[in-house]
Protein backbone atom coordinates (compact mmCIF):
# COMPACT_ATOMS: atom_id res chain seq x y z
CA UNK A 1 0.00 0.00 0.00
CA UNK A 2 1.30 3.72 -0.80
CA UNK A 3 0.40 6.70 0.82
CA UNK A 4 0.17 9.34 -1.03
CA UNK A 5 -1.57 12.54 -1.85
CA UNK A 6 -5.10 11.01 -3.43
CA UNK A 7 -7.37 8.16 -2.92
CA UNK A 8 -5.28 6.06 -5.09
CA UNK A 9 -2.04 5.37 -5.31
CA UNK A 10 -1.06 8.22 -7.50
CA UNK A 11 1.34 10.99 -6.14
CA UNK A 12 0.83 14.60 -7.13
CA UNK A 13 3.40 16.86 -8.23
CA UNK A 14 3.94 19.78 -7.12
CA UNK A 15 2.69 21.22 -10.37
CA UNK A 16 -0.66 19.23 -10.47
CA UNK A 17 -3.33 21.79 -10.02
CA UNK A 18 -6.39 19.34 -10.81
CA UNK A 19 -5.28 16.88 -8.28
CA UNK A 20 -4.73 19.83 -5.81
CA UNK A 21 -8.49 19.97 -5.61
CA UNK A 22 -8.88 15.85 -4.95
CA UNK A 23 -6.90 16.59 -1.24
CA UNK A 24 -6.94 18.38 1.69
CA UNK A 25 -5.45 22.44 1.58
CA UNK A 26 -2.53 21.49 3.38
CA UNK A 27 -1.63 18.22 1.11
CA UNK A 28 -0.02 19.94 -1.36
CA UNK A 29 1.15 23.98 -1.49
CA UNK A 30 1.24 24.62 -5.59
CA UNK A 31 -1.31 27.21 -6.09
CA UNK A 32 0.43 28.92 -9.10
CA UNK A 33 1.35 32.46 -8.44
CA UNK A 34 2.32 35.09 -11.01
CA UNK A 35 4.08 34.90 -14.21
CA UNK A 36 6.90 33.23 -13.31
CA UNK A 37 5.38 30.07 -11.55
CA UNK A 38 3.08 29.77 -15.19
CA UNK A 39 6.15 29.82 -17.01
CA UNK A 40 7.42 26.57 -14.61
CA UNK A 41 3.77 24.64 -13.70
CA UNK A 42 4.86 25.58 -10.13
CA UNK A 43 8.73 24.59 -10.06
CA UNK A 44 11.19 26.63 -9.23
CA UNK A 45 9.11 29.07 -8.20
CA UNK A 46 9.00 31.44 -5.18
CA UNK A 47 5.25 31.70 -3.03
CA UNK A 48 4.51 32.40 0.76
CA UNK A 49 4.81 29.76 3.59
CA UNK A 50 1.73 28.82 5.05
CA UNK A 51 3.56 26.98 8.34
CA UNK A 52 1.12 24.56 10.07
CA UNK A 53 -1.39 25.83 12.94
CA UNK A 54 0.15 23.73 15.59
CA UNK A 55 3.85 25.64 14.73
CA UNK A 56 2.36 29.26 14.50
CA UNK A 57 3.99 30.02 17.77
CA UNK A 58 7.67 29.56 16.65
CA UNK A 59 9.77 32.35 15.89
CA UNK A 60 11.16 33.46 13.36
CA UNK A 61 8.43 31.91 10.77
CA UNK A 62 9.34 31.57 7.30
CA UNK A 63 7.83 34.37 5.10
CA UNK A 64 8.63 32.23 2.19
CA UNK A 65 10.15 28.86 0.05
CA UNK A 66 11.38 28.04 -3.66
CA UNK A 67 9.79 24.96 -5.08
CA UNK A 68 12.54 22.95 -5.55
CA UNK A 69 11.72 19.32 -4.47
CA UNK A 70 9.50 16.79 -5.84
CA UNK A 71 6.86 16.08 -3.00
CA UNK A 72 4.88 14.98 -1.33
CA UNK A 73 7.61 11.97 -1.27
CA UNK A 74 6.05 8.11 -1.47
CA UNK A 75 5.53 6.20 1.79
CA UNK A 76 5.72 2.67 1.71
CA UNK A 77 5.93 -1.09 3.71
CA UNK A 78 9.01 -1.59 3.34
CA UNK A 79 9.84 -5.77 3.82
CA UNK A 80 13.21 -6.06 5.30
CA UNK A 81 14.28 -9.71 5.85
CA UNK A 82 14.32 -11.03 9.32
CA UNK A 83 11.91 -8.70 10.83
CA UNK A 84 10.43 -9.87 14.58
CA UNK A 85 6.77 -11.10 14.69
CA UNK A 86 4.58 -7.81 14.62
CA UNK A 87 6.94 -5.58 13.72
CA UNK A 88 6.10 -3.27 10.62
CA UNK A 89 8.88 -1.23 8.78
CA UNK A 90 7.76 1.44 6.79
CA UNK A 91 9.74 3.81 4.08
CA UNK A 92 9.21 7.48 3.45
CA UNK A 93 11.45 7.81 0.20
CA UNK A 94 13.34 11.19 0.59
CA UNK A 95 15.40 10.05 -1.82
CA UNK A 96 12.86 10.12 -4.50
CA UNK A 97 12.34 13.94 -3.94
CA UNK A 98 15.00 14.88 -6.94
CA UNK A 99 17.94 13.20 -8.51
CA UNK A 100 20.77 15.91 -8.72
CA UNK A 101 18.79 18.14 -6.23
CA UNK A 102 17.18 15.53 -3.91
CA UNK A 103 17.19 13.81 -0.43
CA UNK A 104 16.81 15.75 2.81
CA UNK A 105 19.00 18.19 1.47
CA UNK A 106 16.28 19.71 -1.30
CA UNK A 107 13.49 20.24 1.60
CA UNK A 108 16.30 22.48 3.59
CA UNK A 109 16.89 24.49 0.63
CA UNK A 110 13.63 25.17 -0.22
CA UNK A 111 13.59 27.69 3.08
CA UNK A 112 17.56 28.39 2.51
CA UNK A 113 17.37 29.55 -1.10
CA UNK A 114 14.34 31.59 -0.88
CA UNK A 115 16.52 33.45 1.93
CA UNK A 116 19.39 34.11 -0.06
CA UNK A 117 17.45 35.68 -2.75
CA UNK A 118 15.58 37.57 -0.13
CA UNK A 119 18.85 39.34 1.32
CA UNK A 120 19.79 40.31 -2.00
CA UNK A 121 22.66 37.38 -2.53
CA UNK A 122 24.07 36.78 -5.93
CA UNK A 123 26.24 33.59 -4.75
CA UNK A 124 25.91 30.63 -2.22
CA UNK A 125 28.97 29.25 0.13
CA UNK A 126 29.00 25.78 1.67
CA UNK A 127 30.94 23.57 3.00
CA UNK A 128 30.91 19.71 3.64
CA UNK A 129 33.05 16.62 2.97
CA UNK A 130 34.40 15.32 -0.58
CA UNK A 131 31.46 13.48 -1.15
CA UNK A 132 29.09 16.04 0.56
CA UNK A 133 25.29 15.46 -0.63
CA UNK A 134 24.32 18.56 0.61
CA UNK A 135 27.06 20.54 -1.09
CA UNK A 136 25.78 18.51 -4.37
CA UNK A 137 22.32 19.60 -3.92
CA UNK A 138 23.02 23.03 -3.52
CA UNK A 139 25.34 23.83 -6.44
CA UNK A 140 22.35 22.48 -8.81
CA UNK A 141 19.95 24.77 -6.57
CA UNK A 142 21.99 27.88 -7.24
CA UNK A 143 22.55 27.35 -10.50
CA UNK A 144 18.87 26.51 -11.20
CA UNK A 145 18.11 30.07 -9.45
CA UNK A 146 20.94 32.07 -11.72
CA UNK A 147 23.30 32.15 -8.20
CA UNK A 148 26.85 31.07 -8.14
CA UNK A 149 28.13 28.74 -6.24
CA UNK A 150 31.40 28.22 -3.78
CA UNK A 151 31.65 25.25 -2.23
CA UNK A 152 34.00 24.53 0.80
CA UNK A 153 35.03 20.23 0.44
CA UNK A 154 36.93 18.53 3.40
CA UNK A 155 39.44 15.92 1.90
CA UNK A 156 42.60 14.36 2.90
CA UNK A 157 46.32 16.22 3.38
CA UNK A 158 47.26 13.81 0.93
CA UNK A 159 45.06 14.87 -1.88
CA UNK A 160 44.41 18.52 -0.57
CA UNK A 161 46.68 20.26 -3.31
CA UNK A 162 45.74 17.19 -6.31
CA UNK A 163 42.10 17.55 -8.61
CA UNK A 164 39.36 16.08 -6.53
CA UNK A 165 38.15 14.02 -9.76
CA UNK A 166 34.52 13.56 -11.03
CA UNK A 167 33.50 10.63 -8.84
CA UNK A 168 29.75 10.57 -7.46
CA UNK A 169 28.68 13.93 -6.12
CA UNK A 170 31.73 15.73 -7.44
CA UNK A 171 30.71 14.84 -11.10
CA UNK A 172 27.14 16.95 -10.61
CA UNK A 173 29.24 19.70 -8.72
CA UNK A 174 31.58 20.40 -11.26
CA UNK A 175 29.22 19.71 -13.84
CA UNK A 176 26.71 22.54 -12.83
CA UNK A 177 29.49 24.83 -12.56
CA UNK A 178 30.76 25.25 -8.89
CA UNK A 179 33.79 26.19 -7.11
CA UNK A 180 35.46 24.09 -5.30
CA UNK A 181 37.65 24.62 -2.60
CA UNK A 182 39.62 21.88 -1.19
CA UNK A 183 40.87 21.73 2.71
CA UNK A 184 42.53 19.27 4.45
CA UNK A 185 40.56 17.31 7.18
CA UNK A 186 43.41 18.78 9.64
CA UNK A 187 42.70 22.07 9.01
CA UNK A 188 38.93 21.74 9.18
CA UNK A 189 39.00 20.79 12.56
CA UNK A 190 41.65 22.91 13.39
CA UNK A 191 40.09 26.20 12.15
CA UNK A 192 35.86 24.76 11.78
CA UNK A 193 32.93 24.95 9.38
CA UNK A 194 31.94 28.18 10.49
CA UNK A 195 35.22 30.71 10.26
CA UNK A 196 36.05 28.75 6.80
CA UNK A 197 32.98 30.31 5.40
CA UNK A 198 33.39 33.42 6.95
CA UNK A 199 37.18 33.56 5.51
CA UNK A 200 35.65 33.08 1.81
CA UNK A 201 32.73 35.35 2.36
CA UNK A 202 34.97 38.35 3.31
CA UNK A 203 37.47 37.34 -0.21
CA UNK A 204 33.96 37.69 -2.29
CA UNK A 205 32.71 40.35 -0.82
CA UNK A 206 35.93 41.95 -1.41
CA UNK A 207 35.70 40.96 -4.68
CA UNK A 208 32.07 42.79 -4.89
CA UNK A 209 30.08 39.62 -4.90
CA UNK A 210 27.22 39.34 -2.46
CA UNK A 211 27.65 35.87 -0.80
CA UNK A 212 25.01 34.15 1.56
CA UNK A 213 26.40 31.14 3.67
CA UNK A 214 24.53 28.47 4.31
CA UNK A 215 25.57 25.77 7.04
CA UNK A 216 27.26 22.53 6.75
CA UNK A 217 23.98 20.02 5.97
CA UNK A 218 21.69 23.41 5.56
CA UNK A 219 20.93 22.68 9.42
CA UNK A 220 19.93 26.05 11.10
CA UNK A 221 16.86 27.21 12.74
CA UNK A 222 15.18 28.26 9.22
CA UNK A 223 16.39 24.59 7.41
CA UNK A 224 14.38 23.40 10.30
CA UNK A 225 11.14 24.07 8.64
CA UNK A 226 11.99 21.94 5.91
CA UNK A 227 11.15 18.84 8.67
CA UNK A 228 8.64 20.76 10.66
CA UNK A 229 6.73 20.94 7.15
CA UNK A 230 7.74 17.31 6.03
CA UNK A 231 5.87 16.27 9.81
CA UNK A 232 2.92 18.27 8.37
CA UNK A 233 3.36 15.94 4.91
CA UNK A 234 3.13 12.87 6.68
CA UNK A 235 -0.02 13.80 8.78
CA UNK A 236 -1.20 14.64 5.12
CA UNK A 237 -0.69 11.32 3.81
CA UNK A 238 -1.90 9.12 6.64
CA UNK A 239 -5.27 11.35 6.59
CA UNK A 240 -5.89 9.87 3.03
CA UNK A 241 -4.24 6.57 3.21
CA UNK A 242 -6.10 3.66 3.01
CA UNK A 243 -7.23 2.76 6.69
CA UNK A 244 -6.78 3.61 9.96
CA UNK A 245 -2.52 4.52 10.07
CA UNK A 246 -0.70 5.33 12.95
CA UNK A 247 3.62 5.09 13.26
CA UNK A 248 4.62 4.50 16.43
CA UNK A 249 8.13 5.55 16.09
CA UNK A 250 10.28 7.26 13.64
CA UNK A 251 13.97 6.08 12.43
CA UNK A 252 16.29 8.90 10.62
CA UNK A 253 20.08 9.30 10.25
CA UNK A 254 21.69 12.63 11.54
CA UNK A 255 24.57 14.24 10.21
CA UNK A 256 24.49 18.04 11.02
CA UNK A 257 20.96 18.00 13.22
CA UNK A 258 18.53 19.94 11.01
CA UNK A 259 16.20 17.33 9.62
CA UNK A 260 16.52 15.47 13.66
CA UNK A 261 14.91 19.13 14.64
CA UNK A 262 12.77 19.57 12.33
CA UNK A 263 10.77 15.95 12.62
CA UNK A 264 11.41 15.82 16.53
CA UNK A 265 9.38 19.27 16.99
CA UNK A 266 6.65 18.73 14.16
CA UNK A 267 5.99 15.18 15.83
CA UNK A 268 5.47 16.40 18.98
CA UNK A 269 3.46 19.60 17.82
CA UNK A 270 1.31 17.83 15.03
CA UNK A 271 -0.89 14.55 15.79
CA UNK A 272 1.51 12.44 15.08
CA UNK A 273 3.13 11.91 17.92
CA UNK A 274 5.68 9.43 17.28
CA UNK A 275 8.71 8.55 18.93
CA UNK A 276 11.71 10.25 16.83
CA UNK A 277 14.98 7.65 16.73
CA UNK A 278 17.88 9.76 15.66
CA UNK A 279 21.06 7.51 14.27
CA UNK A 280 24.64 9.66 14.92
CA UNK A 281 26.96 8.98 11.47
CA UNK A 282 29.37 11.52 12.86
CA UNK A 283 30.15 13.23 16.24
CA UNK A 284 28.69 12.27 19.48
CA UNK A 285 24.74 11.89 20.86
CA UNK A 286 25.96 14.75 23.55
CA UNK A 287 26.96 16.61 20.64
CA UNK A 288 24.04 16.24 18.66
CA UNK A 289 21.64 16.74 21.90
CA UNK A 290 23.70 20.30 22.35
CA UNK A 291 22.62 20.80 18.25
CA UNK A 292 19.16 20.29 18.33
CA UNK A 293 19.14 22.36 21.31
CA UNK A 294 20.50 24.74 19.27
CA UNK A 295 17.85 24.84 16.76
CA UNK A 296 15.16 24.66 18.76
CA UNK A 297 16.52 27.93 20.59
CA UNK A 298 16.93 29.69 17.60
CA UNK A 299 13.12 29.11 17.19
CA UNK A 300 12.05 30.13 20.38
CA UNK A 301 10.38 26.38 20.79
CA UNK A 302 10.75 25.98 24.61
CA UNK A 303 11.75 22.57 24.41
CA UNK A 304 14.88 20.17 25.70
CA UNK A 305 15.89 18.55 23.35
CA UNK A 306 16.41 14.98 25.36
CA UNK A 307 12.59 15.46 25.89
CA UNK A 308 11.40 15.10 21.86
CA UNK A 309 14.63 12.51 20.55
CA UNK A 310 16.51 9.41 21.14
CA UNK A 311 20.50 9.91 19.22
CA UNK A 312 22.04 7.07 19.51
CA UNK A 313 25.52 6.27 17.57
CA UNK A 314 26.15 4.93 14.69
CA UNK A 315 29.13 5.94 12.97
CA UNK A 316 30.85 2.96 13.03
CA UNK A 317 34.46 3.80 12.44
CA UNK A 318 34.03 7.16 11.34
CA UNK A 319 32.21 9.38 9.03
CA UNK A 320 31.76 8.17 5.69
CA UNK A 321 34.36 5.28 6.71
CA UNK A 322 32.29 1.94 5.62
CA UNK A 323 33.27 -1.72 6.62
CA UNK A 324 33.09 -4.94 4.68
CA UNK A 325 30.13 -6.00 6.46
CA UNK A 326 27.90 -2.30 5.93
CA UNK A 327 28.14 -2.30 1.97
CA UNK A 328 27.46 -6.59 2.04
CA UNK A 329 24.12 -5.45 4.15
CA UNK A 330 23.42 -2.41 2.09
CA UNK A 331 23.62 -4.97 -0.92
CA UNK A 332 21.75 -7.54 0.16
CA UNK A 333 18.97 -4.92 1.13
CA UNK A 334 18.80 -3.83 -2.15
CA UNK A 335 18.53 -6.83 -3.70
CA UNK A 336 15.67 -8.21 -1.26
CA UNK A 337 13.74 -4.84 -1.51
CA UNK A 338 14.61 -3.11 -4.15
CA UNK A 339 15.39 0.28 -1.88
CA UNK A 340 19.40 1.59 -2.32
CA UNK A 341 20.72 3.14 0.81
CA UNK A 342 24.00 5.58 0.52
CA UNK A 343 26.64 4.04 2.49
CA UNK A 344 26.97 6.91 4.59
CA UNK A 345 23.71 8.13 6.34
CA UNK A 346 20.86 6.03 5.75
CA UNK A 347 23.36 2.46 5.03
CA UNK A 348 24.70 3.16 8.76
CA UNK A 349 21.17 3.90 10.16
CA UNK A 350 18.94 1.45 9.13
CA UNK A 351 22.45 -1.02 9.76
CA UNK A 352 21.39 -0.06 13.97
CA UNK A 353 18.21 -0.17 13.53
CA UNK A 354 18.13 -3.59 12.56
CA UNK A 355 20.84 -4.31 15.63
CA UNK A 356 18.24 -2.95 17.96
CA UNK A 357 15.06 -4.68 16.87
CA UNK A 358 17.21 -8.13 16.50
CA UNK A 359 18.59 -7.66 20.10
CA UNK A 360 15.16 -6.43 21.74
CA UNK A 361 12.73 -8.30 19.68
CA UNK A 362 10.17 -7.71 22.43
CA UNK A 363 10.30 -3.72 22.72
CA UNK A 364 9.32 -3.57 19.38
CA UNK A 365 6.60 -6.21 19.18
CA UNK A 366 3.48 -4.77 17.75
CA UNK A 367 5.37 -1.32 16.52
CA UNK A 368 5.04 0.50 13.59
CA UNK A 369 8.05 2.13 12.54
CA UNK A 370 8.88 4.83 9.85
CA UNK A 371 12.36 5.00 8.37
CA UNK A 372 13.19 8.40 6.84
CA UNK A 373 15.44 7.55 3.21
CA UNK A 374 17.55 11.05 3.16
CA UNK A 375 18.76 10.00 -0.11
CA UNK A 376 22.70 10.03 -0.84
CA UNK A 377 23.03 7.56 -3.95
CA UNK A 378 25.61 9.42 -5.26
CA UNK A 379 27.61 8.25 -2.44
CA UNK A 380 27.99 4.52 -3.27
CA UNK A 381 30.06 5.88 -7.05
CA UNK A 382 33.10 6.47 -4.14
CA UNK A 383 32.88 2.96 -2.70
CA UNK A 384 32.85 1.15 -5.82
CA UNK A 385 36.17 -0.08 -5.36
CA UNK A 386 35.14 -1.90 -1.88
CA UNK A 387 31.79 -3.15 -3.09
CA UNK A 388 33.22 -5.00 -6.24
CA UNK A 389 33.99 -8.22 -3.61
CA UNK A 390 29.91 -8.24 -3.02
CA UNK A 391 28.93 -8.18 -6.23
CA UNK A 392 29.01 -12.08 -7.79
CA UNK A 393 26.12 -12.17 -10.43
CA UNK A 394 27.46 -12.12 -13.45
CA UNK A 395 29.47 -14.29 -15.78
CA UNK A 396 29.71 -14.38 -19.88
CA UNK A 397 26.49 -15.54 -21.76
CA UNK A 398 26.47 -18.70 -22.94
CA UNK A 399 26.24 -19.21 -26.97
CA UNK A 400 26.51 -22.35 -28.31
CA UNK A 401 27.68 -23.65 -32.17
CA UNK A 402 24.77 -24.52 -32.41
CA UNK A 403 23.11 -21.26 -32.13
CA UNK A 404 22.69 -20.04 -36.09
CA UNK A 405 24.12 -16.53 -36.70
CA UNK A 406 22.89 -14.26 -39.49
CA UNK A 407 25.44 -11.46 -40.94
CA UNK A 408 23.70 -7.98 -40.44
CA UNK A 409 21.05 -8.75 -37.71
CA UNK A 410 21.61 -7.08 -34.29
CA UNK A 411 24.73 -5.35 -34.85
CA UNK A 412 25.70 -2.28 -33.19
CA UNK A 413 28.69 -0.90 -34.97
Amino acid sequence: MLLGCASSAIFCPKNSVKLQAQTSPNTVRCIMEGDESKQNFGFLSKKPYDPPSWALHLNPLPSHVYSLAHTPTPIHRWNLPNLPKDVEVWIKRDDLSGMQLSGNKVRKLEFLMADAVAQGADCIITIGGIQSNHCRATAVAARYLNLDCHLILRTSQAIVDKDPGLVGNLLVERLVGANVELVSKEEYSRIGSVALTELLKERLINEGRRPYVIPVGGSNSLGTWAYIEAVREIEDQLHIGQGKMKFDDIVVACGSGGTTTGLSLGSMLSTLKAKIHSFAVCDTPSYFYDNVQSHLDGLDAGVNSRDIVNIQDAKGLGYAISTSEELTLIKEIAAATGVILDPVYSGKAVILMLKNIAENPGKWEGRKILFIHTGGLLGLYDKAEQMVQTMGNWRQMAIGESVPRTDGIGKMF
